[in-house]
């Protein structure tokens, strides 16, 4: 069997995957239990996965940062099928759901065998997202630079460009790089994914630019390549002891990674809102279960919602 990204029942399958984890998680939503949030969504999307018509290799999963017993990476899933790579985040964004804010998503990417990047013992990645007419924007650039480059290809003023970044004290030169160049910053704390599918669609945000999660840049890149977006990143160990893992283990950090490194071939993304998020609304009860709602991109870069609805348990 060979893997399609434009497979429709494929496409419910998967995102049966990440409904079934998002209201598991719905449960903890207020909580203030971001512990509870990610253990329940990670316990409902491996279930889940059992009856999915795939062949499923886990390369970007919970793994050793989360000290996860499931969906960890080289994890075998699924019911049989095309052979393929799965990167998940069972909830990108548990501090959003354990408070209830918006933003906070359960999310996977699925790609041919061998087509997304394993990031291995490094967590942390530099990323540069932006719209395909930005697609001259380079990591090796000044970010200053990269600000010119992009208000030239977008035929707008500098001064209108909106900056993400996280906000985390390792992003601060990123920050006031882009508010001396005359930018505006949105900063955001949680929600990596959301903010850099904003970014490759140009919805609110022009550029999202620092470092951030590893796994959620593999990810991301499925839907910013299929969206025809542009994007750029460098593995970027934190600590030092993650960069002796990294070395030890023959990783290269640092060096510059393009789309078709992180995402060799098209692929499926699916993201159902978890609180409400990416104008998806979170899931919300029904008598007999629950009712999600999820956005998949296909490798042709077509999009599509889901409404499904989901039995109580």
């Amino acid at each position: 069997m060979i893997f399609e990204s434009s497979d429709r029942a494929l496409h419910d399958h998967l995102a049966r995957v990440t409904g079934r984890a998002a209201v598991a998680a719905s449960r903890f939503v207020g909580s203030g239990d971001k512990v509870g949030v990610d253990h329940a969504a990670v316990v409902a999307m491996r279930d889940a996965f059992e009856t999915v018509p795939v062949d499923a290799s886990i390369v970007v999963g919970e793994g050793e940062k989360d000290e996860a017993p499931m969906l960890y990476a080289g994890e075998r899933l699924g019911a049989g099928g095309p052979e393929v790579d799965v990167a998940v985040d069972p909830v990108d964004g548990t501090r959003l759901a354990a408070e209830a804010r918006p933003g906070s998503v359960a999310v996977l990417a699925a790609a041919p065998r061998g087509a997304l990047l394993d990031p291995g013992h490094v967590f942390y990645m530099e990323k540069l997202i932006c719209v395909g007419a930005g697609a001259t924007l380079s990591l090796e650039r000044s970010l200053t630079e990269n600000l010119q480059i992009l208000a030239s290809a977008l035929e707008r003023p500098l001064s209108s460009l909106r900056v993400a970044v996280q906000s985390r004290p390792r992003n601060q030169g990123y920050i006031d790089e882009a508010r001396d160049a005359g930018a505006s910053v949105v900063p955001f704390a949680d929600g990596d994914v959301i903010e850099s599918l904003r970014a490759a669609r140009g919805d609110g945000v022009d550029l999202l630019i620092g470092i951030g999660g590893a796994p959620e840049g593999v990810l991301t890149s499925v839907a910013v390549a299929a969206l025809g977006g542009h994007m750029q990143a460098r593995l970027a160990p934190q600590t030092a002891g993650e960069r002796e893992r990294a070395d030890a283990a023959g990783q290269t950090h640092g060096e510059l990674l393009r789309l078709h490194d992180l995402a060799a071939a098209p692929g499926i993304f699916v993201l159902t809102a978890v609180t409400d998020a990416a104008g998806l609304a979170a899931p919300r009860r029904v008598d007999d279960g629950f009712v999600t709602e999820s956005l998949v991109i296909d490798g042709n870069g077509d999009a599509r919602t889901i409404v499904a609805q989901h039995p109580r348990v």
